[in-house]
């Protein structure tokens, strides 16, 4: 969930959107509810705009039961085809990453309050280097600490909203690459 919340592209995320009823490889009839539908605005580009059903599991639930769940998917994706969506399945593997540590740490820091000409004395400075590092663009905007201390969090809050650029794949620190956005 907090994924989605830091995604832009995501309009809408509904959980547990539809019941798919299916039968198993021995005729046996079964419902299954995937976890959530993503659907993405349609104003921002993104890689594949179908909507995607998607089931989250740790890889730990799979463990002797994979026909099971192989049935399962199976008839997900057959019902997100039928629809023109996609289905796909989310572990560990793919949440629990460098991102979702970013992410974590930089929602407090979204849609707070600031001034704006401080904002744009931040975004200006980055402009004028084309990129920097937090560290580096903080102290260039203020030599006491204090000032500093006050400006961190609006540095935050301009990665959050995506007003300024980083890697977000990378562990988000003092010394990480950002860069300004300003064409």
């Amino acid at each position: 969930m907090l994924l989605l919340q830091f995604n832009a592209a995501v309009d809408i995320y509904t959980p547990q959107p539809v019941t798919i009823s299916y039968q198993d490889r021995n005729s046996a009839r079964h419902r299954y509810t995937p976890d959530g539908l993503v659907e993405w605005r349609q104003d921002l580009p993104v890689d594949d705009p179908r909507p995607i059903l998607v089931e989250i599991k740790y890889r730990k639930a799979f463990e002797g039961a994979w026909r099971e769940w192989r049935s399962r998917f199976r008839a997900a994706r057959d019902f997100a085809v039928e629809r023109g969506w996609t289905f796909d399945v989310y572990t560990e593997r793919e949440i629990r990453t460098p991102f979702l540590d970013n992410v974590r740490f930089l929602l407090p820091y979204m849609h707070r309050n600031s001034a704006p000409e401080t904002e744009e004395c931040v975004l200006t400075e980055l402009a004028r280097r084309a990129e920097s590092e937090p560290r580096e663009l903080i102290h260039a905007l203020g030599r006491d600490k204090w000032a500093q201390a006050t400006l961190l969090p609006l540095l935050w809050k301009l990665l959050a909203e995506r007003k300024i650029g980083c890697d977000f794949g990378r562990p988000l620190t003092m010394q990480s690459p950002i860069w300004s956005l300003r064409s």
